[in-house]
């Protein structure tokens, strides 16, 4: 069975596509309609405006890669993952932090994303049914700091590899969750 693109999906690649040639401010719902053949009307059933579908493009992109951690797929193959994801997602990510308000818009939806897939693995992992405070707020401060350090990197920044952040990333995981997320060599 061929699985067909979701009218929410095809807006997202017309965006995109116009993205690529003009500021993302600039970007009109018309323009984007116009370049995949709907109408403003389908748009706004599926989408509340442009920002509501980047928002939901890069969500559903970052939680793709978020969901892989398991026992057979390890917290730095994660992390390289995302790098070079966000890597070769750059010019378009610069493009939006760089003529929106985006900026602020990601990094809450990513922290939020990230906070919740880790939360949720953890959960699982621990066996608990419910984390501390002290390990939520960890959750938080490093997912805050990761998703604000990778917009500075998106923006050009610090010039480092997609290996060299997640490097980073794993090493800057603060101690209480390595036990969740890093598994021991044997």
């Amino acid at each position: 069975m061929v699985k067909r693109k979701t009218s929410k999906e095809i807006l997202a690649e017309a965006f995109r596509e116009v993205a690529a040639k003009k500021n993302i401010d600039r970007i009109t719902v018309q323009d984007i309609v116009n370049n995949c053949g709907y109408s403003p009307a389908t748009f706004y059933r599926n989408f509340s405006d442009k920002y509501d579908l980047i928002a939901w493009d890069h969500t559903r992109s970052v939680a793709e890669i978020m969901g892989r951690i398991s026992d057979s797929y390890s917290w730095k193959q994660t992390l390289a993952d995302g790098a070079n994801w966000f890597f070769s997602e750059r010019e378009y990510l610069a493009n939006l932090f760089s003529h929106t308000s985006g900026h602020d818009s990601f990094i809450r939806y990513m922290t939020e994303i990230n906070f919740d897939a880790l939360k949720k693995h953890i959960v699982t992992v621990s066996g608990k049914e419910n984390l501390t405070a002290k390990e939520e707020l960890l959750i938080r401060a490093y997912c805050l700091g990761t998703v604000c350090l990778t917009c500075e990197w998106i923006l050009g920044k610090h010039d480092a590899t997609p290996e060299e952040i997640a490097d980073l990333y794993e090493s800057s995981l603060p101690e209480p969750l390595k036990q969740y997320l890093i598994r021991k060599q044997r």
